[in-house]
């Protein structure tokens, strides 16, 4: 029995003019995902509790020793953000030591990690959201992250005002190149060279990271057009597969009403993943 409800001919929602120019910003022209900085920030916070005392230490203990100064307070600035504005959908910011310890590999703790950027920046949200949607009407080919294409994308993209993308053609060029190193770190584009996209392997943890988002935002419907695991490039193909594997981990039950088969969190969406109170 397939434990998912057939997704077929469902679309994913336009995001397009939902974003005000106050919320945009061309950010990840200054870094990409960071893996190793963005878990030292998320370590720091769950010791400290207090994000002045967080930035003091970070300068202080030069976590960025080889950047210049300036350099890393741009740095820190970009990546706290990341973890200062996500919402329940993700998990809180102190469990983030304990599912770090959990990864297996980098590329797990990048596929994280690319939720917090996906929540932080619309721009980059837009342009993934865009991707998945073409992933799902043309296959991975859709996956061209070509400039060219990268720019087109953006060029259609409208402020909530109705107004048009207008950043100078150097800044989206170094945007593109952000964009690309993130699909690098999420096994998206598999060598530096690469400008056509395949599907990437998703761990355990970044499986049930991706889950819970989607359960967080779309509820028990979920399964119908899982977003977390579109975010991630997997084709409709592989969702029975996915929910197979979420189905077997202990936080994550079936249930069926009428021969309708739903899968939810057995209890809190993210508790199997520790903080450091649970250990006291």
């Amino acid at each position: 029995m397939a434990l998912r409800a057939d997704g077929e001919g469902d679309t994913l929602p336009s995001l397009d003019a939902r974003f005000s120019r106050k919320e945009v910003s061309m950010a990840l022209t200054m870094c990409g995902l960071l893996v190793d900085k963005a878990e030292q920030i998320s370590q720091l916070y769950t010791r400290h509790r207090d994000w002045t005392v967080v930035e003091e230490r970070w300068e202080t203990e030069r976590y960025d020793d080889r950047s210049t100064r300036d350099s890393s307070k741009k740095i820190y600035r970009v990546l706290s953000s990341r973890f200062k504005t996500a919402r329940s959908n993700l998990p809180a910011i102190t469990k983030l030591p304990s599912i770090f310890d959990q990864c297996t590999n980098h590329r797990d703790k990048a596929q994280v990690l690319y939720f917090y950027l996906l929540e932080d920046d619309p721009l980059v949200k837009y342009t993934v959201h865009q991707y998945a949607s073409r992933m799902r009407q043309t296959g991975v080919g859709g996956l061209d992250f070509e400039q060219e294409t990268v720019e087109r994308l953006l060029n259609e993209f409208h402020y909530d005002d109705g107004s048009e993308f207008d950043y100078a053609e150097s800044t989206t060029r170094r945007w593109g190149e952000g964009l690309r190193s993130v699909m690098r770190e999420i096994g998206v584009l598999e060598t530096q060279q690469a400008l056509h996209g395949q599907v990437p392997n998703i761990g355990t943890v970044p499986l049930l990271v991706a889950a819970g988002y989607s359960w967080e935002n779309d509820g028990k419907d979920w399964l119908t057009l899982p977003i977390g695991w579109l975010y991630l490039f997997q084709p409709e193909q592989y969702w029975d597969s996915l929910a197979e594997r979420l189905s077997d981990h202990p936080s994550w039950e079936t249930s069926g009403i009428h021969g309708e088969v739903r899968l939810q969190p057995v209890a809190e969406t993210y508790g199997w993943a520790e903080t450091p109170e649970d250990d006291e």
